[in-house]
């Protein structure tokens, strides 16, 4: 499979193989809103947290003796029966709600979303990009070329980290920047058009 590549005039410039593997892959929706459901449950953080008994103050004596008082019979004051005693069945911050995913089905799910995206047209490939200045303005000027300036528009994709170029597109808000290795399916949805290094190819393939 070949597609064109570009240079950072968004001009073609010649052509780019591609694996069938990675980037011929069938759509499969199902398994990508399994993948996205379990990232974003990775990434939630209990927050909601009552205190049981054994964590709200005080209770440290019987409130009265077990007999002889007429009273019904109590061991403490902070019991869940009494007012300011802990909570039965409230929200914990210790709770977990991460989910396992498989290696390989993963893996699958990502090589589907960027054939989905390759067939659709919202991928194109570029070789380098280049810059004088760790400006702002100068990558706005190059992105704009392949991205609108609408919110979430692109995504560009690095082979390596490049302190200079995510610098200079850090502030952007029609397009984000990372490299290959931090790259995941969350994102790659979220943005609707991807610009991949032609160097990423090789790390895609392994």
């Amino acid at each position: 499979m070949k597609t064109k590549l570009y240079n950072q005039e968004a001009k073609a410039i010649g052509e780019i193989e591609l694996s069938d593997k990675v980037f011929g892959a069938k759509w499969n929706p199902v398994l990508v809103h399994q993948i996205v459901v379990a990232l974003d449950a990775n990434r939630r953080k209990p927050i909601a947290h009552a205190k049981g008994r054994g964590e709200v103050r005080g209770g440290g004596r019987k409130p009265w003796k077990q007999k002889g008082t007429g009273r019904a019979r109590h061991g403490s004051i902070r019991s869940p029966l009494w007012k300011g005693g802990g909570v039965t069945f409230g929200p914990t911050k210790e709770r977990n709600f991460s989910l396992k995913i498989n290696k390989k089905a993963k893996q699958q799910a990502l090589f589907s979303v960027l054939s989905k995206k390759l067939s659709d047209q919202q991928i194109k490939f570029i070789d380098e990009i280049k810059i004088k200045d760790v400006k702002t303005k100068e990558m706005a000027k190059i992105l704009g070329n392949f991205f609108e300036t609408k919110k979430n528009n692109g995504l560009v994709i690095l082979a390596k980290s490049n302190p200079e170029l995510i610098r200079s597109t850090r502030n952007l808000n029609f397009a984000q920047i990372c490299s290959a290795n931090n790259m995941n399916i969350r994102d790659l949805l979220l943005y609707k058009n991807i610009l991949i290094f032609k160097d990423v190819i090789n790390s895609l393939n392994k």
